[in-house]
């Protein structure tokens, strides 16, 4: 039953990150999972449920890469650490478009219904915390708030390459010189 409850939720977060957010319906979802009619409406009972339990579960998919991000990643230097932080962008606007696409719209979904935007923040805030224990090696003497300027400039990149897809889609060249501007100027703040 609970493998089902995913089925469905996977595949409604391939419809709203794929065909929008007015596709997201429980026949859209149906569809998508391959299940018979009603199976998304047995699990949630309205659209609010479903996006509830969207924002759960997109939650949950997102720690889980990015522990295993973090599991397999150990950068040596600045550049090694925008080779990952680059990898993992081609990733979340290749392979996982429609799950980036989906977690937009959720966010977008969040200026109305400003109660999504708790558990959207406590996502974040997880992936931060990560973030800044690897600035702090190298050299950050304020890693949280790096970290934050970091993924704000992510998510600006990713939402970039979703609207107005490049072919030859490289996030490296800016990652590097953000990084490398972010931890120089922290080395060099140290230093006076």
């Amino acid at each position: 039953m609970a493998r089902r409850r995913e089925q469905v939720l996977d595949a409604a977060i391939q419809v709203l990150g794929g065909e929008g957010a007015r596709r997201l319906t429980y026949q859209a979802v149906d569809a998508a999972a391959g299940v018979p009619t009603g199976t998304t409406s047995n699990y949630f009972r309205n659209r609010a449920a479903l996006i509830d339990g969207l924002v759960d579960h997109l939650q949950a998919l997102e720690r889980r890469d990015w522990e295993a991000f973090a599991a397999e990643v150990a950068p040596a230097d600045i550049g090694e650490l925008a080779d990952a932080v680059s990898r993992f962008l081609r990733y979340a606007t290749g392979p996982e478009q429609a799950r980036t696409a989906a977690r937009f719209a959720l966010y977008l979904e969040s200026t109305a219904r400003p109660e999504l935007r708790p558990a959207l923040t406590r996502g974040r805030e997880g992936v931060v915390d990560w973030g800044a224990d690897w600035l702090e090696r190298f050299g950050s003497p304020i890693p949280r708030r790096h970290c934050e300027i970091l993924f704000d400039y992510m998510d600006g990149v990713v939402f970039h390459q979703l609207a107005f897809p490049v072919p030859d889609f490289d996030p490296g060249p800016g990652i590097r010189e953000l990084l490398g501007r972010l931890l120089d100027r922290a080395t060099a703040g140290r230093d006076r």
